[in-house]
């Protein structure tokens, strides 16, 4: 009972905000103008009320649903992939000069390659494109979390670090009290950026790769919603087009407001008033 009326009180407090409401404001003037100039045949994209009834047609298309089964589980592996490689790696860089000097030469080199450039390669080196796809995902997300966890703990005030040497903190105490702590809020961000970029290389590698793997749902919407987009593309679907890069929109949306969420969990000393 006390769950149901918090949740109402919170929605309550929602859509009395100004913020609500400039953002549905927008979104309905957008609609409305892309309405507009679609049926006034200024631009070839359809309008979006054409695009509303092949997505609800979808809807209730299986292997439309599980091409986004298969581009979130290919998002979240790769995410996830890069988050337990990247945040140790970016922490053992900004405690180890040792560390720092032998890794981030190398890093930086690949840096600057877009995670695009490497899919010829994942196919070849990974035994199955289900894998490529997730290691250009990964790749993706993995730059960003390792910059933002080194420039997280080197922001860090040094004058942190000499009161807990002087009151005889070891080294251990320093990292799990100090750099820590300090380096979470920068772990939030990084992690929040690279999942928006996972999206936006996985539905670029599954056009590239031709999908992946299609699973028992099979047709030609069974290689996520990349591939869906392309296959719609080569068959003069313009709605689902639209359709599919609306979903790969809502899907972002979600995975970093979920994000966004979870650090505010983890960092409360940000958001207290």
């Amino acid at each position: 009972m006390q769950g149901a009326v918090g949740f109402a009180e919170r929605a309550g407090h929602i859509l009395l905000s100004a913020r609500f409401w400039r953002g549905t404001l927008a979104t309905a003037v957008f609609l409305l103008v892309w309405e507009a100039v679609a049926r006034a045949g200024l631009v070839r994209v359809p309008a979006p009320s054409s695009a509303l009834v092949t997505f609800n047609d979808l809807m209730r298309d299986p292997s439309f649903w599980f091409s986004w089964y298969l581009s979130t589980r290919r998002v979240f592996a790769g995410f996830l992939a890069a988050m337990l490689v990247g945040i140790p790696l970016g922490l053992g860089m900004a405690v180890s000069r040792i560390l720092y000097g032998i890794v981030f030469p190398v890093f930086e080199v690949l840096r600057p390659i877009p995670p695009l450039a490497w899919v010829p390669a994942a196919i070849i080196f990974w035994p199955t494109q289900e894998l490529s796809i997730m290691f250009v995902t990964f790749l993706g997300a993995f730059y960003t979390v390792v910059i933002n966890v080194i420039d997280g703990a080197q922001t860090i005030d040094l004058r942190y670090y000499q009161a807990a040497r002087s009151m005889g903190s070891s080294s251990w105490d320093i990292f799990r009290r100090i750099i820590l702590p300090g380096t979470v809020p920068s772990i939030v961000v990084g992690a929040t950026v690279g999942i928006g970029i996972a999206w936006a290389v996985v539905v670029a590698a599954e056009m590239i790769s031709g999908g992946g793997s299609v699973g028992s749902m099979g047709g030609a919407s069974g290689g996520g919603l990349g591939f869906f987009i392309w296959n719609s593309y080569v068959g003069g679907s313009y709605n689902q087009i639209v359709v599919g890069m609306i979903s790969i929109g809502i899907a972002g949306y979600i995975s970093s407001a979920l994000l966004r969420k979870l650090g505010e969990l983890v960092t409360p000393w940000l958001h207290e008033q």
